[in-house]
């Protein structure tokens, strides 16, 4: 028990397990802890720090990062001060100028330190803090690093300060933390932080959204329920004699200025305004009334807040969270959930409108973290180049900027033309519609959509959520409040396909729109269906416009002449990497101490990992060497797509072969089973582009694939099926 502070079981053997890695020369170096926010991530780490400290030679520092959003290390320090009086806490400055010293923990805010251009860490400063940290490795002195809220640096900037460190251990900490074969990990159940009363019994989504009722408005809508809840919760606190004031969180993933501003009227409107204290705002470039915010008795009902809250900040009577759409189809981002877990008293009160926490949003995907377990399923290994690769020089290919592509009548014409055939699409509108409606288009007159409803015990059981928990809403199409959903609707095409968004709106409004009678048009949608058209449509449009544009192109390519400049393999690489068994180098790189730990198949494609070992084994190269996938400091080559729109691709491999030819090699998925494993709905037009870039610079080139585990090579005419004669074996041409 550290000065008081309750003990809970879950805590504790989270602290013993920390213990115990951090003791055994056997553990990995890194620890990740997964706990539920609410749990006590600060109290299970201080707690640990002193426990270990107790039990040590006096000759480890701790480094205790946090996020830069909130103060979180200021709060940190704070709390251990308080509850482990013994320790020698300090903030980075005063480190910096009296060193690192066995026993004590620096705090230290990320942003100090990682942030480009920030003037807390001048150039001075920082070159001392690496001196600082030298001079404590030369006195003997150990550093465990702790990371706090671990899923928000985890960057190649943050990496360089840890590793300055050389830390024993690091402790990553977070409440979406993921499972990774090398970093040991230890999860607080949920369900032990639930039934200590520390946080919501469970979790209710969407209580009383009605399926059968049609939304006229989705922030009036949700507001609604909001504040019908807020009060039937206040009432309970009352019953109690509890002082507690619920406080509603309206969250804004992008934070629209006309957003805000019609939730301030709606606000207003129900008789909660700025002026009465009822309403604060909590933004980057504006706070109002946060001042007793996260007192059980504040004032205040509704709080306005982006993302950016959700870190490091904790307000127990925070019970509902409406997390409003600004572009009609984001995803709920389920660590968010966190801030309306807790329990103001840290305890449950057999009542179920008070253990619950509330969530009212229409998004219809639901993201446990904001990293994917694919992103931090490796490291990353800085490498620098050998001495006889640093000579080779290629011609690099960049866009030219001075041509935009086809105007907007020929990209008209394409679209129309893909539409007709595919569609089997003519004059009839009414056949149009029902040709379209049988491939799947929705011409519902409202917008559509599958939303979560239901009560979720944990927040795995919330981001699991199936269809069975999901109901059909309805939402009257509002051409002033959804006009930023058909704008985002319309991004989301231009993303796909390169062409411009007023190009892209333009082209639906021809195809789809009532007004102007052009030859294009296949249905006459008043302004309010065509709006719900094509938000509800948006998926397959974007299919379609991007089958259009990857149809063979290059017309254009040799008037458009793309700029050049000089290639150069960059001296240093930072490459993902991931532990395999048994380790072993790869020779033949063109970088220093690559091994196989850098072609897992988390880290590269089958094919890759077929051609490096092929590489590897063959008499014939002299060096590999693997491009980047995007960047100017990579070789590239401009291909130009159906509508003469240019893009970049990143060729794979340079290849350097002891008879002095360079060969530029691009990776595909091969075939299995007879099927093409190829996902690269562009492959063909990329073809054309490297055939005549290879021609003109006099460059040995091919398109590689995979088929029964043997390696096959294309450099003549592109065809899907291996079968085909202009699929030779590799080794015919190396």
């Amino acid at each position: 028990m550290v000065n008081g502070i309750k003990d809970y079981e879950f805590q504790n053997n989270c602290v013993s397990e920390l213990i115990k890695l951090t003791a055994s020369p056997d553990s990995k170096q890194v620890i990740t802890v997964k706990a539920p926010t609410g749990a006590g991530k600060t109290v299970i780490l201080i707690k640990y720090v002193d426990e270990y400290l107790k039990n040590t030679d006096g000759k480890t520092a701790f480094i205790w990062l946090c996020p830069g959003k909130g103060n979180l290390e200021e709060q940190s320090k704070e709390k251990m001060d308080v509850l482990a009086p013994n320790i020698d806490t300090r903030a980075l400055h005063y480190s910096m100028i009296m060193g690192f010293d066995g026993g004590s923990v620096t705090f230290i805010n990320w942003e100090l330190v990682t942030k480009k251009g920030n003037t807390a860490l001048k150039d001075s400063e920082r070159a001392n803090l690496f001196e600082m940290i030298a001079s404590a490795h030369k006195d003997g002195i150990r550093f465990v690093v702790i990371i706090d809220e671990e899923h928000m640096n985890n960057t190649k900037k943050a990496d360089d300060i840890i590793n300055a460190f050389a830390p024993k251990n690091i402790i990553r900490v977070s409440a979406t933390a993921t499972k990774v074969p090398h970093y040991e990990y230890y999860e607080v159940p949920e369900d032990e932080v639930i039934n200590a009363g520390l946080i919501s019994r469970a979790i209710y989504v969407n209580e009383g959204v009605d399926e059968n009722k049609q939304i006229t408005n989705d922030y009036d809508y949700l507001l609604d329920l909001a504040d019908a809840k807020r009060k039937t919760i206040q009432q309970a606190y009352d019953d109690l004699d509890l002082r507690i004031r619920p406080l509603v969180l309206i969250q804004f993933p992008a934070g629209q200025p006309e957003t805000i501003k019609a939730v301030e009227e709606k606000l207003e409107s129900m008789g909660y305004t700025y002026d009465n204290g009822l309403v604060s705002i909590w933004m980057s470039d504006e706070k109002e009334n946060i001042d007793n915010l996260i007192a059980n008795d504040g004032q205040q009902a509704f709080l306005l807040m982006k993302q950016a809250i959700s870190t490091g900040w904790d307000c127990p009577r925070a019970k509902i969270l409406v997390k409003l759409r600004e572009g009609g189809s984001e995803d709920f981002q389920i660590q968010t959930i966190g801030r309306i877990r807790r329990m103001p008293e840290h305890r449950h009160y057999g009542i179920d409108v008070l253990d619950y926490c509330y969530l009212y949003t229409l998004d219809t995907k639901y993201k446990e973290g904001l990293l994917s377990q694919l992103d931090k399923a490796y490291q990353v290994r800085r490498l620098f180049l050998r001495d006889e690769a640093k000579d080779l020089e290629l011609v690099k290919e960049l866009r030219n900027l001075d041509f935009d592509g086809l105007g907007e009548r020929e990209t008209l014409k394409a679209v129309h033309s893909y539409f007709v055939k595919k569609y089997n699409l003519g004059s009839n509108k009414a056949v149009n519609k029902e040709n379209l409606e049988a491939a799947g288009y929705n011409f519902s007159h409202e917008i559509d959509s599958r939303v979560l409803q239901g009560v979720f015990r944990t927040v795995d059981d919330l981001s699991s959520g199936t269809v069975q928990h999901s109901i059909s809403v309805k939402t009257q199409v509002n051409t002033h409040s959804h006009g930023i959903y058909l704008m985002h609707s319309v991004d989301e095409i231009k993303k796909v396909t390169g062409i411009q968004a007023q190009k892209v709106k333009s082209i639906l409004q021809r195809m789809f729109r009532k007004g102007k009678k052009t030859k294009e048009k296949f249905i006459d949608l008043d302004t309010a269906d065509f709006y719900a058209f094509i938000i509800n449509n948006v998926k397959q449009l974007k299919i379609d416009f991007k089958n259009v544009t990857s149809q063979m192109g290059g017309a254009q390519s040799e008037i458009i002449m793309p700029k050049t400049s000089t290639f150069r393999i960059p001296e240093m690489e930072i490459y993902k990497y991931c532990e395999v068994k048994n380790r072993k180098f790869l020779r033949l790189n063109a970088y220093k101490e690559y091994t196989n730990e850098f072609i897992t198949d988390r880290t590269r494609s089958l094919p890759e990992r077929l051609f490096e070992l092929y590489c590897e084994d063959s008499p014939s190269v002299e060096w590999v060497y693997k491009n980047g996938d995007a960047g100017q400091q990579y070789l590239s080559i401009v291909y130009t797509d159906y509508i003469s729109h240019q893009w970049l691709f990143y060729p794979d491999y340079i290849v350097k072969m002891k008879n002095g030819a360079t060969w530029i090699i691009e990776t595909k998925g091969g075939e299995s089973a007879g099927h093409s494993k190829n996902i690269d709905a562009q492959v063909e037009n990329k073809f054309i582009a490297f055939k005549d870039y290879a021609n003109k610079h006099e460059i040995k080139w091919g398109f590689v694939r995979d088929l029964d585990g043997e390696l096959y090579i294309n450099n003549t005419n592109y065809v899907d099926e291996m079968s085909d004669s202009n699929w030779r074996p590799l080794s015919d041409e190396f």
